[in-house]
């Protein structure tokens, strides 16, 4: 009897489904922040352990310890990311407002220098490797170059079509999604040249971009409503997979082989890397409507999303419509 007791546990234990199919998310905490000013990128502080939110002429700064805004760099113009290098103690805000990109100091978050960039500097990237900055710049369909050390500029990237979003190898490449033409482009980061450019159909105007770079697998979100996982040596598409609508930010865990997309009607699409060439939908986890930004705690599999109502009064022509008063949330979503 003892014996077929032991059967039937084993085969219980081998019919178990894996670890990341039995781990669900859930929406642990929202925050009301509060302040002025509409968002674009989150970026996580692994070494501080805070976040770095761009709200327009200001960056809040939050302790994810406590929650609570821990400080602030004010003064900018028209915001949209923030770019770490711990090891020189050093910060980067683009500024879409007057082209230029802001260098602060991470410990005290005083302003060191201001540095002129491309037109509408969008997303921004340290890449190690290089110990460059790049800024991707939406009007001039280029990337601006600083050296992260001195602060100086040191060349630009054409990039040919509208850039979103940025990924690093940490190798000597970096990718960037090229929003208006559905390409990724591949660049030389020493040398600053785009070494190649692919087409990633079915996917269109990819925004977010992440990035496994063990098994060379490039994820992009897509605005209908797909990721496309493209081979980040060959360009190949390899695959898609549904997400949410109105995606604005994917990040990769690759301790957890986990991606996240961040989508606008208030969505967070979970997937499971199974295989460099197999993908599963784990959860669409409903966050709230705007939530289309997003950091990530690699280390605790935490992820960090904004949003704020909007008025119901209808906007101007081209314009969003204004954020309700004090409204504006930090969401906070962890395994159950």
């Amino acid at each position: 009897m003892k014996r077929i007791l032991a059967i039937l546990a084993a085969a219980v234990v081998l019919a178990a489904p894996p670890a990341y199919a039995q781990k669900k998310f859930k929406v642990a905490n929202r925050i009301k922040l509060g302040g002025e000013g509409f968002w674009d990128y989150l970026t996580y502080d692994d070494e501080g352990q805070r976040l770095f939110i761009t709200r327009g002429s200001h960056v809040m700064i939050v302790d994810t310890k406590t929650l609570k805004v821990s400080g602030e760099i004010p003064d900018l113009a028209a915001i949209h990311g923030v770019a770490l290098a711990p090891e020189l103690n050093r910060g980067f805000i683009s500024n879409g407002g007057d082209n230029t990109v802001t260098v602060f100091d991470l410990k005290t978050l005083d302003k060191l220098a201001s540095v002129k960039v491309g037109d509408h500097p969008d997303a921004i990237l340290f890449d190690p490797f290089s110990k460059r900055i790049f800024t991707f710049n939406a009007r001039s369909q280029d990337s601006s170059v600083i050296d992260a050390a001195s602060g100086k500029a040191v060349g630009t990237v054409a990039l040919g079509g509208k850039p979103e979003f940025p990924a690093s190898d940490s190798k000597g490449k970096l990718y960037v999604n090229i929003e208006d033409k559905s390409q990724i482009s591949e660049v030389d980061v020493s040398k600053l040249l785009v070494l190649n450019t692919w087409p990633i159909a079915p996917c269109e105007e990819p925004t977010a971009l992440a990035f496994d770079v063990e098994h060379h697998r490039l994820f992009a979100g897509c605005s209908n409503k797909m990721m496309a996982v493209s081979d980040s040596d060959s360009g190949r598409v390899v695959t898609t997979v549904p997400i949410g609508e109105g995606v604005d930010a994917t990040r990769f865990n690759p301790n957890t082989q986990e991606i996240f997309m961040s989508c606008g009607e208030g969505v967070l699409t979970i997937i499971h890397e199974d295989t460099p060439d197999k993908y599963t939908v784990k959860q669409n986890l409903p966050t709230a409507k705007g939530a289309r930004t997003m950091a990530l705690d690699q280390e605790n599999d935490i992820a960090y999303l904004v949003t704020a109502q909007r008025e119901d009064t209808p906007a101007a022509p081209g314009q969003r419509p204004a954020m309700v008063p004090g409204s504006f949330e930090l969401i906070v979503v962890k395994a159950e």
